[in-house]
């Protein structure tokens, strides 16, 4: 079944008194039906708690007309129309270029040039792929004269051209950086056209693209550059080659200064939106949907990695035809949460013919206080990193790796329609470099309840992220335990504070992305007595970073080690929003070890395994853990896979931190031979690095006693929450679960 509603909010988490507003895009469907429903369980698969949403009376609910909402992907830099601009007659175009996809059609570099009416002027790589200047005077007047010499991939090149409105003279210079033996790198045109000026438009200067209309108050940007732009020049006058030269100086000569219309260095304000003019114009700019920032550039000497120590080498922006942050949808209705309102995880449900899309947000407490001594701490960040993920259709090793044959769901089949949507930290772009920002400000149609991932688990059928996390939210709800629910975001925000208002804090199945504020207020929480329900495997693995004024964008840069579905480039490990260094926390020098008492070990997609408990189990100081609990086998069974220890598990390692009071419970037993250590764990390739060869690919089950009366509990396994309901919950990892919330929740000090 094809799907045709979705949707997405502006916020994840509201508490009471605050809004949230929903945008709707429906193919073919003219009204639908929209209410607020409170999220219990949405798990179906067989054995599973099936699905459960309570809709609460509220004003939204009821019919809304459809209607298709257009995304415009691509990246690009604006400034607006202004005198200087308008009064060129001749006039000279230039940067410094790195080129990722010259092959893939006419692209603009710089230029002031109007789609809908051919007119302007623009510095553009052609359609075979050479660098031109572009000029036109209404539709049909375009004159285009080119090098001729198709430009490199990634190879920095000067790129240069000239207008000459007197005498009708162009000049185009291309020189690369790198030149080979046997290829050339270097060509020059001089063509005398009409000796008309470029045609006069509204339309702004732009960087990586041309202007392709107007849309819900900006510009919409086409023919966008795919690559590197470093030192883009605009002169008012027609100049040489060694005057061209001149400009790429820092400063610029004296003797040029009246040439300059703009001279934009993008090394300065590297963690915002806004790209800087160091001419007297002052003619700054704006970046449209998130281009690559804190790029090295063509000066780049590899003397320095980081872009705050030398910036003056960092003065490049990767674009991309496929960024995007904000999809910038227009709101259909929105909803205000009514005071009282419990916390917990809630949806946007839309229903249309029978087709159900759910747009999931979370209910906070009043941001002033708890309103239970347990909270839940929704993994959004890591959410946000996997968003959009096209794995099971893009990858050719996915059915390899698990052993089995995706299963694409209508959620697949649809982002797969629609790339406009964006890609997940998991991909890259079109280009072949990393994707490094996600945002959740657009459709992102695996976060939804009941989604399950087309390219891990037994028969494809496994839940991941958020509706993994359902299974915990479901297991709450039938045990009668109160709990508050709070995000990532939430914690990056508010920090300590906020987590020191609870006794016990649970995470979810797969926390696997931390920002340094998220890590140290963890750690804090921990070092002052509080308790920690860990009930997922890998968490506590990347450092991310969050936009200090965008909403709902983060930052990765998968640096030299851990499990990396693309590398960054050298001398680009460097946050751009922050300016840490990226990478695994354990490379940083905070292992997860040292926090929980665990760390990532193993990962396989095919099916789970168990825990088999150890000598540990029977110390005393876990007494409370196994009370009514006598199976030496925990976890047999289970919708994840089939069993309780699986898809990614996390081990004991007192050299990595593990405080060497640690106890392990319990072990896994049962992972195939599909299940392989992490790359930082493999320190030179070999046969033996399966969980059926090295028992370092394996998952523990921990207890450790922390600062202050404090403890915490490590389940070590993403699929440990999908065994929460089985049998009704009448199991013993639902019972083990309930012991030790029960326990963390008692005040009597560990």
């Amino acid at each position: 079944m094809k799907k045709r509603i979705v949707g997405y909010a502006d916020q994840i988490s509201v508490a009471p008194g605050e809004a949230i507003e929903f945008k709707v895009t429906a193919d073919g469907i003219d009204l639908y039906r929209a209410d607020i429903a409170r999220l219990i369980s949405c798990d179906h698969h067989p054995g599973g708690s099936g699905t459960r949403e309570e809709v609460i009376e509220n004003p939204v609910s009821g019919a809304y007309d459809g209607r298709w909402q257009d995304t415009y992907a691509g990246s690009y830099a604006v400034i607006d129309d202004a005198a200087p601009f308008d009064a060129l007659e001749s006039f000279t175009l230039q940067a410094m270029i790195w080129p990722t996809m010259p092959d893939r059609g006419r692209q603009v570099i710089l230029g002031k040039w109007s789609e809908a009416d051919e007119t302007g002027y623009a510095l553009v790589i052609d359609n075979g792929g050479a660098l031109a200047l572009m000029i036109g005077d209404g539709p049909g007047s375009a004159r285009v004269v080119s090098t001729g010499l198709a430009l490199s991939e990634r190879i920095w090149c000067f790129a240069g051209a000239s207008f000459d409105a007197a005498s009708g003279m162009v000049q185009v210079y291309q020189k690369a950086m790198i030149e080979y033996a046997l290829s050339e790198g270097t060509a020059e045109v001089e063509e005398v056209v009409a000796p008309d000026p470029p045609g006069k438009t509204a339309a702004p200067l732009m960087i990586a693209a041309s202007c392709g209309g107007q849309a819900r108050g900006g510009v919409i940007g086409a023919r966008h550059y795919d690559g590197k732009i470093d030192s883009p020049r605009v002169a008012n006058r027609a100049l040489g080659l060694d005057e061209m030269s001149g400009l790429m100086r820092r400063p610029i000569p004296d003797e040029l200064q009246p040439a300059i219309v703009a001279a934009w260095d993008l090394a300065r304000g590297v963690r915002s939106t806004r790209i800087e003019d160091a001419s007297v114009n002052n003619l700054h700019g704006r970046l449209v949907n998130l281009p690559a920032r804190a790029m090295k550039g063509y000066n780049w000497t590899g003397a320095e990695m980081n872009w705050r120590h030398a910036p003056e080498q960092y003065g490049a922006i990767h674009f991309h035809h496929d960024d995007l942050y904000d999809a910038g949808w227009e709101t259909d209705f929105s909803f205000t949460v009514p005071d009282g309102l419990a916390s917990g995880v809630y949806c946007a449900r839309l229903e249309a013919s029978g087709e159900v899309d759910r747009i999931p947000f979370v209910v906070r407490p009043p941001r002033d206080k708890a309103t239970n001594d347990v909270a839940c701490l929704v993994p959004t960040a890591s959410y946000m990193a996997y968003a959009n993920e096209h794995v099971g259709v893009d990858s050719e090793m996915s059915e390899v790796l698990m052993g089995h044959l995706s299963g694409l769901k209508p959620e697949d089949l649809m982002l797969n329609e629609h790339r406009e949507w964006g890609y997940s930290l998991y991909e890259v772009h079109a280009d072949g470099s990393g994707v490094c920002y996600s945002s959740r400000l657009r459709p992102v149609l695996n976060w939804r309840p009941g989604y399950t991932i087309p390219w891990v688990g037994a028969a494809g059928t496994a839940a991941w992220q958020w509706p993994a996390d359902i299974h915990i939210v479901a297991w709450l709800d039938a045990m009668g335990h109160g709990c508050d629910f709070i995000t990532d975001e939430d914690l990056h925000a508010e920090g300590l504070g906020l987590l020191e208002r609870y006794r016990c804090v649970l995470t979810g199945s797969h926390p696997e992305y931390y920002s340094t504020r998220m890590w140290d207020a963890l750690d804090g929480y921990l070092g002052q007595g509080g308790r920690l329900m860990y009930l997922g495997g890998n968490g506590f693995y990347w450092r991310i970073a969050y936009h200090d004024t965008l909403p709902g964008v983060l930052e990765l840069r998968r640096a030299e080690d851990g499990i990396r579905d693309w590398v960054a480039e050298p001398g680009e490990y460097y946050h751009s929003f922050s300016g840490e260094y990226g990478g695994l926390w354990r490379r940083l020098g905070r292992p997860p070890q040292g926090l929980v008492g665990v760390g990532m070990a193993t990962q396989g997609f095919d099916i789970s395994g168990y825990f088999r408990r150890t000598p540990g189990s029977n110390d005393p100081r876990a007494a409370f853990v196994f009370e009514g609990v006598t199976d030496e086998i925990i976890g047999d069974f289970g919708t994840v896979g089939g069993g309780a220890a699986g898809l990614e598990l996390d081990r004991c390692d007192h050299s990595l931190g593990s405080p060497p009071h640690t106890l392990v419970l319990a072990t896994s037993e049962n992972l195939t031979h599909l299940y392989f250590l992490c790359p930082e764990e493999v320190n030179s390739v070999g046969p033996i690095d399966s969980a059926r060869e090295t028992n370092l690919a394996r998952g523990d089950i921990t207890f450790v006693e922390t600062a202050d009366g404090g403890a915490v509990f490590s389940a070590s396994s993403i699929s440990w929450a999908g065994s929460l309901s089985w049998n009704g919950f009448d199991n013993n990892v639902s019972k083990i679960t309930d012991n030790v919330l029960r326990r963390f929740l008692d005040p009597a000090p560990f």
